[in-house]
């Protein structure tokens, strides 16, 4: 009895630090954008069940692609200010806790989706898990600067896996979701970049402001914020979605436009941070008026018919 306390006295502690391995702050933008697509992809309320069992496959399948980032990037985490605190640097894990960890969460996810939900969400939650840490992860973000375009795919995969999670089909509107998010992640991943860029230049991490200077850099992400707000077009376009979401995605679009013109402008780092702060905001406004604008659309015709 004793040694089974002692034993849960000893894991407690770590608790925070194995729940700081599945980045939640990322993790919870990646379970709304899901949500989004759950909801977004019937014109009825969505199962308890599914929104339960989907969002929770999803979310450990995320967990576990972070937890192994942490794991292979420990090295580096101790080299750069804003990754020498986490749980692996700091020594409050070990390496072979967290892999164990990492993998377990996979497992569950994928015992999870293909029993309760459908075998599409779990392979294609599987693809963005493996996308992430392995393809982007190991290969991508140390051999290339056009990593974060690239390894892109598996951020922009949620809303499709709560599309399929509901519908068991993959569809273009589905696809849309996953287009604006592909392009959305250049222009807020590199506002971070320039920021942290002498960080990633010390971690030996080929980002594009340490490759191609920084104003090379503004301005891609000018350019890609202009490309965002004409793909944020096309749920109205497709009929997806109506004149809520329109008015809001070209306000929060130019929004994103001004912070990026700013940015390319400004002589220092000023608006950097700014701007990525924004990017996070503007993503989250993003998908909640496609939320709202549809749940309206549908009172709407519900009412006429």
């Amino acid at each position: 009895m004793s040694r089974t306390k002692t034993n849960i006295q000893a894991l407690v502690p770590h608790i925070g630090e194995y729940y700081q391995l599945c980045k939640p702050k990322v993790v919870y933008l990646i379970l709304f954008t899901a949500l989004a697509g759950m909801l977004l992809s019937s014109p009825e309320m969505v199962s308890i069940d599914i929104l339960f069992f989907g969002l929770l496959g999803i979310g450990l399948g995320a967990a576990s692609g972070a937890a192994v980032n942490h794991w292979v990037d420990q090295r580096a985490d101790q080299i750069m200010a804003r990754t020498k605190n986490r749980p692996l640097p700091q020594g409050n894990i070990t390496s072979r806790s967290a892999i164990i960890f990492a993998v377990s969460l996979g497992v569950l996810s994928m015992v999870i989706l293909v029993t309760f939900v459908n075998i599409i969400t779990a392979v294609l939650t599987f693809l963005s898990l493996v996308g992430y840490a392995v393809v982007y992860t190991m290969f991508l973000k140390h051999s290339t600067p056009h990593n974060i375009v690239l390894g892109g795919a598996a951020g922009a995969a949620p809303p499709v896996l709560g599309w399929t999670a509901v519908t068991n089909e993959l569809t273009v509107d589905a696809m849309l979701l996953f287009l604006i998010i592909f392009i959305w992640t250049p222009p807020h991943f590199w506002a971070l970049a320039i920021k942290r860029r002498e960080e990633y230049r010390k971690a030996n991490i080929p980002m594009l402001p340490v490759t191609h200077g920084v104003k090379f850099t503004k301005l891609h992400i000018l350019l890609y914020t202009l490309m965002l707000l004409v793909v944020t077009l096309l749920p109205f376009v497709t009929q997806m979605s109506g004149l809520l979401y329109l008015t809001g995605s070209v306000i929060l679009g130019l929004g994103f436009v001004y912070y990026a013109v700013r940015l390319y402008f400004c002589e220092v780092d000023e608006y950097a941070m700014k701007t990525f702060v924004y990017s996070i905001k503007y993503l989250s406004a993003l998908f909640a008026i496609l939320i709202l604008d549809h749940y309206l659309r549908e009172g709407i015709r519900a009412y006429f018919l």
